[in-house]
C-alpha cells in the first residue's frame, strides 16, 4: 500500500467500530460499513479515531480491527489512529499497522500540553516513536483534547518534522488557521495536506480557504464526497446547495456526547451496520431522539429531490 503524502486530498471517512448489543466487535458489520464507505466514494478511510471508540478497545482488538479494514479496503489508503498516553504504545501499534499496509498514522497531542515548546517537542518524540518512514497526521482537535495548537506551533512542527504530511483540522473557530498555513506556503513553507473534521460542519468554507477535503464521519458520507468534489471543481453554488440539504442532520450529529449514537443510528437505519450499539460506557439514542433524527432524514430526502 502506498504511503500517505502531503498531496492527499478528498474525503477520508472516519469509520465507526460496530459492536453487537453485548459489546463484542461485530466483524461482519465492520466489513459491511467499510464497503459502505467505499461505495459512497471515500478516497480513504481513517480508523481507530475518537469516533471509532478506539479508547474502548484492547491493543489486541485494535490490531485486529486494523488488519481487517486494511485488507478489506484493498488499494484505498487507510490511516490508523495510534494515539496513546505513552510512546511505547504509539510505537508498538504504529509498527504493527504499517506492517499490515496502513498508509500512515494519526496522533493527537497528549493531554496536558500547554506551551508551543511542549507541543513541538511532543511531535518530535512522536516521530521518533513511529520510526523515520512513517507518515504522520496531526489531529488538531482542542475541543476534545484541551490542547490549543497555535499557528506558530503548527508551522514549527511542519518545518522540523518531515514525517508530518497532513493536518486533520478541527479547531473551532479555525478557518483562519487554514488561511495562515496556505499563506505561509506561498511564502516558501513546505506544503502539507489539510483535511477537516467536525462532521463537515464548515466544509464549504474550509475548502474555500484551501483545505484539501474532509477527514471526519457523517451518516451520509456521500454528502462530503459530493461537496468536496464540486467545491474543488469550482462549482461552489452547487456544493453549497447539496451541503445545505444535509445541514440540519449535520448540525444534529454535532451535539457533544450524543453525536456518535446518532451517527450509528443513521448507519444502522441505512443498513451499513447491524446494530447502533456503543460499547460501554456509552448509550444509544432514546425513542424521542430516534423520532427527531428520522424526521430530519425524511425532510433531507425531500430537499434532495427538489435539487434534482
Amino acid at each position: 500500500m502506498p504511503h500517505l503524502t502531503s498531496d492527499a486530498s478528498g474525503v477520508f471517512v472516519i469509520s465507526v467500530t460496530p459492536f453487537t448489543e453485548d459489546g463484542a466487535i461485530d466483524w461482519d458489520s465492520l466489513d459491511r460499513v467499510t464497503d459502505f464507505y467505499l461505495a459512497a466514494g471515500a478516497d480513504g478511510l481513517t480508523i481507530l479515531g475518537m469516533m471509532g471508540e478506539a479508547h474502548k478497545l484492547t491493543q489486541v482488538e485494535a490490531r485486529m480491527v486494523a488488519a481487517r479494514v486494511i485488507k478489506r479496503a484493498g488499494t484505498v489508503p487507510v490511516v490508523v489512529g495510534v494515539s496513546a498516553p505513552g510512546f511505547a504504545a504509539i510505537s508498538e501499534l504504529s509498527v504493527a499497522v504499517m506492517d499490515m499496509g496502513a498508509a500512515g498514522v494519526m496522533v493527537t497531542p497528549a493531554v496536558g500540553l500547554r506551551t508551543d515548546t511542549q507541543i513541538v517537542a511532543y511531535y518530535h518524540q512522536v516521530a521518533e516513536a513511529t520510526g523515520p518512514s512513517v507518515p504522520i497526521v496531526i489531529q488538531d482537535f482542542p475541543l476534545a483534547t484541551g490542547v490549543q495548537m497555535s499557528d506558530v506551533a503548527i508551522a514549527t512542527i511542519i518545518d522540523d518534522v518531515s514525517q508530518i504530511v497532513m493536518l486533520k483540522h478541527e479547531d473551532w473557530p479555525g478557518l483562519a488557521k487554514i488561511s495562515a498555513i496556505r499563506t505561509a506556503e506561498k511564502g516558501g513553507r513546505r506544503h502539507i495536506s489539510i483535511l477537516c473534521g467536525n462532521g463537515g460542519l464548515f466544509l464549504p468554507e474550509e475548502i474555500a480557504r484551501g483545505a484539501d477535503g474532509a477527514m471526519t464521519g457523517f451518516g451520509f458520507p456521500e454528502m462530503m464526497v459530493d461537496v468536496t468534489r464540486l467545491a474543488q471543481a469550482g462549482d461552489m453554488d452547487r456544493a453549497q446547495d447539496i451541503f445545505d440539504a444535509y445541514l440540519p442532520l449535520v448540525r444534529y450529529e454535532q451535539q457533544p456526547g450524543a453525536g456518535l449514537a446518532v451517527r450509528k443510528h443513521v448507519l444502522a437505519t441505512r443498513g451499513a451496520i447491524a446494530s447502533p450499539a456503543l460499547r460501554k460506557p456509552g448509550t444509544g439514542v432514546s425513542d424521542t431522539v430516534r423520532g427527531e433524527v428520522n424526521r430530519l432524514i425524511t425532510r433531507q430526502e425531500n430537499r434532495l429531490k427538489k435539487l434534482g
